[in-house]
C-alpha cells in the first residue's frame, strides 16, 4: 500500500490503488467473508477496523444481506468515500470517525481489519488487538491482512523491493520507485509473520491460522478466546 495520508486528492483515486498493489485483492474480500460466515450468523454484527474507501464493506454487504456493520476510520474523507461506495447498503452501516477506542463496545459476532495494521505504530498494535478482542463475543472470528515479511537483512530490503515492483505503475520512474522504497522502509509499521501471530495470541486470540499470502501481504484468521 502507498503510505501517503488518506486525505486530499489521494482519496478520490484510492479505489485504483489496492487492486493493483495487493495480489488477489478482490479474492481477499471473498475469502474474508467466507471465513467470517463460518461463525457469524445470518443477522450478525461485524466490526470493520479501517473502513478505507468502503470496498470491503460493499463486498461483505453484497454477499451477506443480513449482516450489519460498524466501520471505523480516522479519515473523514475516506468515510465519505465509503458511504458513496456502499450505495444502497448504507442503511446497514454505521460509520465512526476515529480509532479502535471510538468503536462501539459490541459485542460483535466478528471483526475484520484489512490493509490497516501496517499503518498502526508498533507500540499501539497490541493494545489495538486487545480492544478488538474486548468487543468480540467469545469464539468470534477476527480476520486481519496487511504487509508482513521478515525484518532481518537482506530479506527485509528484498521484500520491500518486491512490494514496490509489484504495485508500481507502468509510468513510474526509477526515482519514484526509490522514493516508494524509502517510504515503505521508514513510514510503515511492518512485523515479521511470527511476530504477528505471537501478538494475536498475546492479545487473547486462539487458533491463529495463516489463510492468505500474496508476496508482501499476509492474512490470518483467529478467534476471540
Amino acid at each position: 500500500m502507498d503510505p501517503s495520508p488518506f486525505s486530499g486528492p489521494s482519496v478520490s483515486t484510492y479505489a485504483e490503488g489496492p487492486p493493483r498493489q495487493v495480489p488477489g485483492f478482490f479474492d481477499l474480500h471473498r475469502m474474508t467473508a467466507m471465513l467470517l460466515a463460518e461463525r457469524v450468523p445470518e443477522n450478525g454484527r461485524v466490526l470493520v477496523l479501517g473502513a478505507g474507501g468502503g470496498l470491503e464493506l460493499k463486498s461483505f454487504a453484497e454477499s451477506h444481506a443480513g449482516w450489519s456493520f460498524d466501520a471505523v476510520d480516522p479519515s473523514v474523507p475516506m468515510l465519505r468515500l465509503a458511504e458513496q461506495t456502499v450505495g444502497h447498503h448504507a442503511g446497514r452501516m454505521r460509520l465512526h470517525e476515529g480509532y479502535i477506542d471510538d468503536a462501539p463496545p459490541g459485542p460483535f459476532d466478528g471483526a475484520t481489519s484489512l490493509l490497516t495494521f501496517h499503518f498502526i505504530p508498533r507500540d499501539e498494535r497490541l493494545a489495538t488487538l486487545k480492544q478488538l478482542r474486548r468487543r468480540l463475543k467469545p469464539g468470534a472470528p477476527l480476520v486481519v491482512a496487511h504487509i508482513s515479511f521478515p525484518q532481518a537483512e537482506p530479506e527485509r530490503s528484498a521484500w520491500i523491493a518486491r512490494h514496490v515492483a509489484f504495485g508500481a505503475r507502468s509510468d513510474m520512474t526509477s526515482a519514484q520507485m526509490e522514493n516508494s522504497r524509502q517510504a515503505i522502509a521508514t513510514r510503515l509499521s511492518i512485523l515479521a509473520p511470527e511476530e504477528e501471530e505471537a501478538m494475536l495470541r498475546e492479545a487473547g486470540f486462539a487458533a491463529v491460522s495463516l489463510f492468505y499470502a500474496g508476496l508482501s501481504f499476509k492474512g490470518w484468521i483467529s478467534y476471540a478466546g
